[in-house]
């Protein structure tokens, strides 16, 4: 439920990326309407107001991240995720209809639908800081982000689709099938998911003992004296996951906002073939991040190697490569196959990330990896607004050019944060994230008492 939760979330912010195409009417450089072109939209945006049009989400979607981090940590995540996501659902079926209204509702919808999504990720690393043991952290923790990657390849093509044969006039029917499939999610995930094993009411017996053994978790952050800000804030390996986390959400906001934009002032694809080879280097992504994952545990549970040079090695790998096939795909011309299977190369290797930065907080704090995970996404989405707004900025012009700065921008970005990881970063559990001793001599004093209770039951 995880992993289609986060399909759901990555299709409901990536639709308005293809959907914006159909809606948009073409523009000259003198910001006036081409004659012509059957796929021209009814709106009159020119592209720094797409761009903010499709920051908009972003600017709701940080404002939820820390708040919702430390909420689920005190009161459990099920009930954040489920109704934010209900939430985001039911305003996306609200998106035609504010277009209508001009492009101010449009913005606040999208606001909303951003404020909604945003406790998924905080949310869903506190979830598997509950059920997940350590020994199967990077297969299932990258099995779960992946979602957001197979959301991407079912979004960029379907909205294709849609915008051109679908029902409503075509692109509102993106919205109203996104939609309804999100709130349907949102619902089954309120009624069938559970908090933790222990309030699980069907888990077998061993399996919850299993995971109780395993896991790295030991009760709320209120019994441990609250979150330890300070030391967080101090911590280098955090600061080099935060760094990671920037580099690599600025690159992928950079190509999930742009690149159906790209493909079509530059390659001139349709918005049917847009969608589909706009998906093309999500899906290489979504292969790659499950290899990544089975590599990861075999390196560190099969072979010994440590977990601090298996997250390093992944997360060069993650943010090197899509860095060097950037550049290399903003000098291929107008060649329509070289720059796709450039760009889908980059977007492909940037899946080992998902081994690597993204899972690192359950390393270092187990306990706190929800708190973490929202801190270091909502800096890096707060960043990463920059991204659509800089690529707006500088397309303007529609020119090979402006587009070669875009990615060399981002490929910039990439080469400073992923130096910074390999500096800092470290897959250790650190000192911090144990509770004082007060708390665990209270907690050995509470397991001694049910094991002298069981044995009396059992006499």
């Amino acid at each position: 439920m995880l992993f289609l939760g986060m399909a759901n979330a990555y299709i409901m912010r990536t639709n308005m990326s293809v959907a914006i195409v159909a809606m948009a009417a073409a523009m000259t450089p003198t910001a006036a309407p081409e004659p012509g072109g059957s796929e021209d939209g009814e709106y009159v945006w020119d592209a720094p107001e797409q761009s903010i049009i499709l920051s908009s989400f972003f600017y709701g979607y940080v404002v939820t991240q820390i708040p919702f981090g430390i909420l689920a940590k005190r009161f459990g995540a099920k009930y954040f995720l489920g109704v934010g996501m209900l939430i985001n659902s039911v305003f996306g079926l609200l998106v035609p209809l504010a277009a209508s209204q001009g492009e101010g509702w449009m913005i606040a919808v999208r606001f909303v639908q951003g404020l909604g999504e945003g406790p998924i990720v905080p949310c869903t690393h506190a979830m598997l800081s509950n059920w997940i043991p350590p020994t199967e952290r990077s297969k299932l923790g990258a099995f779960v982000y992946a979602g957001a990657q197979l959301g991407t390849v079912i979004s960029l093509p379907l909205s294709g689709l849609l915008s051109r044969y679908g029902f409503a006039g075509g692109w509102p029917s993106i919205f109203y099938v996104f939609g309804a499939v999100g709130a349907l999610w949102s619902l089954g995930f309120l009624f069938t998911v559970y908090e933790d094993p222990d309030c699980h009411p069907t888990i077998s017996d061993p399996e919850r003992d299993f995971i109780n053994r395993s896991k790295a978790t030991s009760g709320p952050v209120e019994q441990a004296g609250g979150v330890p800000w300070k030391s967080i804030l101090t911590s280098l390996p955090f600061w080099g996951i935060l760094a990671a986390h920037m580099g690599q959400n600025y690159g992928y906001e950079t190509l999930l906002t742009q690149l159906p934009t790209f493909m079509k002032q530059i390659l001139h694809f349709n918005i049917k073939d847009n969608g589909i080879l706009s998906a093309l280097p999500y899906l290489c992504m979504w292969i790659f991040s499950n290899i990544c994952a089975f590599m990861a545990d075999w390196l560190i549970w099969k072979r010994g190697m440590t977990a601090t040079f298996t997250r390093k090695l992944l997360n060069a790998i993650g943010l090197v490569g899509p860095a060097v096939c950037m550049i290399g795909a903003s000098y291929t011309g107008c060649s329509s196959s070289s720059t796709v299977a450039l760009l889908s190369m980059g977007v492909g290797l940037m899946g080992a990330t998902m081994s690597a930065y993204r899972i690192n907080h359950l390393d270092i704090s187990p306990r706190y990896a929800g708190v973490l995970m929202a801190i270091t996404n909502c800096v890096a989405n707060i960043f990463a607004l920059l991204a659509p707004l800089i690529a707006g900025y500088i397309t303007d012009k529609r020119t090979q050019q402006a587009w070669r700065e875009v990615f060399f921008v981002s490929a910039g970005v990439y080469f400073v944060t992923a130096a910074i990881y390999q500096l800092f970063a470290s897959g250790e559990k650190q000192s911090w994230d144990s509770p004082p001793p007060k708390i665990m001599a209270r907690k050995a004093s509470a397991v001694n008492t049910d094991l002298g209770l069981s044995q009396v039951v059992s006499a």
